[in-house]
């Protein structure tokens, strides 16, 4: 099976500070792939330079065949993504929203119109098409950034903690669809989460990063196997420890940046 995402040997430096080390690893076309790690771990740096927001320091990258840094608009009309911060923009509507960002990927009028009715319908939205996205609760905003994201039909789509602050009946109801899409149109899944259950419930394969190094990956039973463990999250805490981490920096710094560039394209 051919490779939606291919990473060999990548770092990102912020001046001192080693926030990616020489890391490695692939997605397989079609796959649901779950990146997890502690809050500061590389993370959220790794996907921002998968998806053209941050230039490796050095190493190599391809999604979908395209280099995030020579072919920067190719990789991005390839792929969707849920953003770990909103990105929404409150004073549009929730139609509104999704019709700028079709506009953006220069869709059909007929068929983003078709599909934007499909998704909110799919996100429990289309009655609310109207209304102001700053009238939204947590979990309204997160369900239209979601269906928002899958608009153009991507072949990848990252989804960087997208069950934050949903309650269980939403994440089931998210989760569900995405698993249905990536089986119907055979889109490949990139998430990171927090909730471990829902990793070991969804993921097909799971990478651990930690201090910006990849600490373990396979799939669930490899990584049970390799610690010794019964579930995937006191795997997880084997490989990572148990004390608190902090959030990584600049979050909302390159949260600006990514809409800027949105807008231009």
């Amino acid at each position: 099976m051919d490779k939606a995402i291919e990473v060999k040997s990548l770092v990102k430096k912020f001046n001192d500070f080693v926030a990616v080390n020489d890391i490695s690893f692939d997605v397989k076309r079609g796959e649901i792939f779950a990146f997890l790690g502690p809050n500061g771990a590389g993370k959220t740096t790794t996907i921002k330079m998968l998806t053209t927001l941050l230039h490796p320091t050095s190493g190599q990258i391809l999604v979908n065949g395209y280099d995030p840094v020579k072919d920067q608009n190719n990789v991005r009309k390839s792929f969707g993504i849920v953003f770990q911060d909103p990105s929404l923009d409150d004073e549009l509507t929730t139609y509104e929203n999704m019709e700028f960002h079709g506009v953006l990927y220069g869709l059909d009028k007929k068929l983003m119109t078709n599909r934007i009715e499909e998704l909110l319908n799919i996100v429990d939205l289309w009655d609310r098409k109207d209304s102001l996205v700053k009238t939204f609760s947590g979990g309204m905003r997160r369900r239209l950034e979601i269906a928002r994201g899958l608009l153009h039909h991507p072949k990848v789509f990252f989804l960087d903690e997208p069950s934050l602050g949903l309650d269980p009946q939403t994440r089931t109801h998210l989760w569900n669809y995405v698993k249905d899409l990536n089986k119907k149109e055979n889109i490949t899944i990139f998430f990171t989460t927090h909730y471990m259950e829902e990793a070991e419930r969804v993921a097909e394969r799971i990478a651990v990063i930690d201090h910006g190094k990849i600490v373990a990956h396979g799939t669930l039973d490899e990584l049970k196997k390799h610690t010794s463990t019964n579930t995937l999250e006191e795997a997880f805490l084997k490989l990572t420890g148990t004390e608190i981490r902090e959030e990584e920096a600049g979050a909302a710094d390159h949260l600006r940046m990514a809409r800027r560039m949105w807008r231009r394209k």
